[in-house]
């Protein structure tokens, strides 16, 4: 009974709070706190949903996220690149801000968040690795550059035309200065938190919310009504489902970045599908809170590792230190609109990485070009920014199918240092008179089978001398399905008419089996096995000199 609900209650195993425990977690989750409220209400801007969202967002999914987690310390709550792709998601479907708008939000963040927790309950985490890394770079730093152009006009107070607020302006470019300078000179300061506190404190004393400047203004003190979400047709469920897949693939990368990286420093293995099952537990969460789809924040979750985190207890204390700044909501009133700007774009500075490109060119130029055609995409696209994620996907797929259909197949010579290499490639000579020899880097299934056969018979007919021997090394193909073995079927007949013996190295356990299993490899095939590749070159050399010593004698 214990283990039943130790696997579906895993903050069960969280350690007993003690009094030492409770002080060094608090204190963690009061500095995550000092960035993840100013944060929220932020990001809640972004994604065009009421500010105090952002709160409830930071407030039920930051706890139940990390309840039912795998890693214990990430920091659940709103995030940019999530908020900006509800943002682009809904935009043509409803006014920011206005209910419908809040509705269909809602109603995203269920859909993503039921996505995310089925697949963790059905251990299919390994759909994630259908996003690879080239394309979510691509777009998270076309996402950058576009989240921060959208600020551009609440930092500068440009209203269209010639038309600048002059007040807006000092305010986010001070902003922006301070936070910057901090970042820089004083990371460990709760930088944000104390540029939103002073500014909202001159935008106060100058009265600049009287002379008709953009604030915050009014936010309900009050703690979220927990509800289903009202009912949206069928065709507007449907219009979401594409948007609401895709957050919970790019949302959940988010989060990998963070538990990938934590888990390699605790020397623990990640357990994916459980922290799929957290993160959707969030998003429900949050949409019976009436707010947006959460992410786990890679800063924030750093912020609480620097500052002592150890167990998920620290985030039930953020969650706490938020519970406090939603009563406490009035007090933001005064901040100005430029000053949340600044926070964002602060925030998001970070995923832009020119050079990160220039680095991918020099390991893979296939790679950088999938990582430039999702940038450029997701920027002609704009504001349906998840078709450049789309098109990445699409271009990653094309040439992964591209490479397994066409497999790296060599001709191989004997190196000096004694190893098996590309003998074109290398300039060797044949392995022995007479012989082809070959290595596939590659299964021998389905797809690759066609370039296999296509690559022996071309090379048979245009070999300069008679072959007398084929000999596969066979050691890297560990697998081989029925298109494999009928390959290698017809392969055998057609050496046997040419009058050509096969031999095959190093065959691993898997691939032999099924062959036995198919009535190949019998004695009276005339095939001629190997364990070692040291094995097979002895038998072709000791062939070779027989041939030599026969030939000596006729002449």
């Amino acid at each position: 009974m214990m283990n039943f609900l130790h696997a579906w209650l895993p903050f069960l195993h969280w350690p007993r709070l003690t009094p030492a425990l409770f002080k060094s977690e608090w204190s963690a989750g009061f500095a995550v706190a000092l960035l993840m409220v100013p944060q929220s209400v932020a990001y809640a801007a972004l994604a065009g949903m009421p500010l105090v969202t952002g709160l409830y967002a930071a407030l039920l999914p930051a706890a139940v996220g990390v309840m039912w987690s795998g890693t214990l310390r990430l920091s659940i709550g709103p995030s940019a690149l999530t908020c900006v792709l509800i943002s682009a998601s809904l935009t043509g479907m409803a006014e920011p801000g206005s209910p419908q708008w809040v509705i269909l939000a809602i109603w995203l963040a269920l859909l993503a968040g039921s996505l995310q927790l089925i697949m963790g309950l059905l251990k299919n985490g390994w759909l994630l690795n259908l996003i690879s890394s080239p394309v979510m770079m691509g777009f998270t730093q076309a996402a950058g550059l576009l989240i921060i152009a959208s600020q551009l006009p609440a930092l500068t107070g440009w209203q269209g035309g010639s038309t600048w607020s002059a007040a807006d302006l000092a305010f986010g470019i001070s902003s922006l200065s301070l936070l910057f300078g901090a970042k820089k000179w004083a990371p460990k300061w709760p930088a944000i938190m104390l540029v939103v506190a002073f500014a909202g404190l001159v935008s106060y004393l100058t009265g600049y919310a009287a002379q008709g400047g953009a604030v915050v203004g009014s936010l309900p003190a009050d703690l979220p009504q927990l509800s289903l979400p009202q009912w949206i047709d069928w065709p507007l469920l449907v219009q979401l489902s594409g948007p609401a897949m895709l957050i919970a693939l790019v949302s959940f990368l988010e989060a990998a970045s963070s538990a990938k990286s934590q888990n390699q420093t605790e020397g623990t293995l990640w357990n994916d599908n459980q922290d799929l099952i957290g993160q959707g537990l969030a998003k429900i969460a949050s949409a019976l809170s009436g707010s947006f789809a959460t992410s786990t924040s890679f800063s924030r979750s750093a912020i609480g590792l620097a500052a002592g985190a150890q167990t998920g207890w620290a985030a039930i204390a953020t969650a706490s230190f938020v519970l406090l700044a939603v009563f406490a909501a009035p007090a933001l009133f005064h901040v100005p609109r430029a000053v949340l700007a600044a926070v964002v774009i602060l925030a998001v500075s970070g995923l832009i990485k020119p050079l990160a490109f220039v680095n991918l060119w020099k390991i893979s130029r296939i790679e950088t070009a999938t990582a430039v055609w999702t940038f450029g995409i997701t920027l002609i696209s704009a504001p349906r920014i998840y078709w450049g994620v789309l098109a990445g996907v699409l271009m990653g797929l094309s040439h992964f199918l591209h490479t397994r259909l066409h497999p790296r197949i060599i001709e191989v010579g004997l190196h000096e240092d004694g190893s098996l290499r590309d003998r074109h490639l290398w300039n060797l000579p044949p392995l022995s008179t007479n012989v082809f020899a070959l290595r596939m880097d590659a299964e021998l299934d389905f797809a690759a089978a066609s370039s296999f056969e296509k690559y022996i018979t071309e090379h048979l007919r245009a070999a300069a001398q008679p072959i007398q021997h084929l000999c596969l090394f066979a050691q890297p193909i560990n697998r081989i399905d029925a298109t494999g073995v009928e390959a290698l079927q017809q392969l055998r007949k057609q050496l046997t008419q040419r009058g050509i013996e096969l031999h095959i190295s190093g065959m691993k356990l898997p691939v032999e089996k099924a062959l036995r299993l198919a009535g190949e490899l019998t004695t009276a095939d005339g095939v001629h096995l190997y364990r070692t590749d040291t094995e097979a070159i002895a038998a072709l050399r000791a062939i070779q000199a027989q041939s030599n010593e026969i030939a000596r004698i006729s002449i």
